[in-house]
């Protein structure tokens, strides 16, 4: 085996999932690999470009933006020197992403928040999933698609959904369902940055209580920075520092998922080990903040490269999408995003209610 050969298969083994490759795959060097990837994933790349000019222009979510241009040149993923690039951005590129999700969060601000916030937003992300889980069995959409919709809710809207599909068992609807949550976190996000600062008022409470309370309940972090500190700045440190922790708790997540099905996904293959090593990569980074290993200027990098590679991933998969496929989900999938999200919320504000956080 040579060095190229070697190397290609480190680098494909980054996704966690013990995917097969065909014989013939398995024997492309680095080199080869390089040049049957480059054109799709510069699709994508294009595509995460353009989503980032239009956000800036008409404030929007980035990945909003990146997935419906992305359905939009969805004719590129049938084109057959396109498909294994793009394939590699939905694979590969967002597991990178996610990884990288690791540097934007230390111990420190976890423990800053207090031993009743931390609690709180432990049994919220806990109760929601699970309340995901159990709305999909009620509907009959099966566990895997009940886990995603309600981690997805749960903990960090986009990039909790793109995780946790990356775990979980593949059916023949896996990537139309992690579009709709995609979409659905992303839209029902964006309304809770609007509406959730007001209704949070209405209630006269202390500004650390509604910054909680904010941190606590909207999906993505820039709709958290966006309600946040649209109220008062202390509000919005306080928001992030509580969405930071919910995206902390994308780890440990994600890893207890993955050894819930993991004997379901060794039936369609290989047995996947048991911690995908992107998350591990997540943990490393996340000592690493921590304890001061990752200078400032890293750590900016490492968070761009974050967005960068989630804008990438989500071009790709929003090519490889038809919206016919999203027109025909039902009410039934849409019924468990808005239920697990109208839950999430109610159980935040009975939790800062009843614990007299920011009081």
């Amino acid at each position: 085996m040579d060095l190229d050969t070697l190397r290609s298969r480190s680098w494909d083994s980054f996704e966690g999932l013990g995917e097969v490759e065909t014989p013939a795959e398995a024997r492309l060097t680095l080199r080869e690999r390089a040049a049957r990837y480059a054109p799709g994933l510069a699709i994508a790349v294009i595509v995460a470009i353009a989503a980032k000019w239009l956000s800036e222009h008409f404030a929007a979510p980035v990945l909003l933006f990146a997935l419906l241009l992305g359905m939009a040149v969805n004719f590129a993923s049938r084109e057959k020197v396109l498909k294994p690039g793009i394939d590699f951005a939905g694979r590969v590129v967002l597991r990178i992403g996610v990884a990288l999700l690791g540097a934007r969060i230390t111990l420190a601000q976890v423990e800053s928040l207090g031993l009743e916030t931390v609690g709180l937003v432990i049994a919220a992300v806990t109760a929601t999933i699970l309340v995901g889980w159990g709305l999909s069995r009620v509907f009959k959409l099966g566990d895997p698609l009940g886990v995603l919709m309600g981690g997805a809710v749960a903990i960090c809207g986009a990039s909790a959904a793109l995780a946790i599909a990356a775990v979980i068992p593949k059916s023949a609807t896996h990537e139309r369902d992690t579009i709709l949550t995609v979409v659905g976190v992303t839209a029902l996000s964006t309304i809770a940055m609007i509406l959730y600062p007001v209704a949070f008022a209405a209630l006269h409470l202390q500004p650390q209580a509604v910054g909680v309370l904010i941190g606590a309940t909207i999906h993505d972090v820039a709709q958290v920075v966006g309600a946040g500190y649209a109220v008062s700045k202390e509000t919005g440190d306080t928001a992030v520092i509580v969405k930071l922790l919910r995206v902390a708790l994308l780890l440990p997540a994600v890893v207890i998922i993955s050894l819930m099905f993991r004997k379901a996904r060794a039936e369609a293959g290989p047995r996947p080990p048991i911690l995908p090593v992107f998350l591990v990569v997540f943990a490393a980074l996340v000592v690493a903040n921590s304890i001061g290993l990752v200078p400032a200027p890293a750590r900016a990098a490492l968070e761009g490269g974050s967005f960068w590679c989630l804008a990438i991933a989500i071009a790709a998969l929003g090519a490889k999408t038809e919206l016919g496929d999203l027109l025909r989900v039902g009410w039934t999938r849409v019924a468990v995003i808005v239920g697990a999200t109208l839950f999430l919320a109610a159980f935040a504000l009975t939790g800062v209610l009843a614990l007299g956080i920011g009081a």
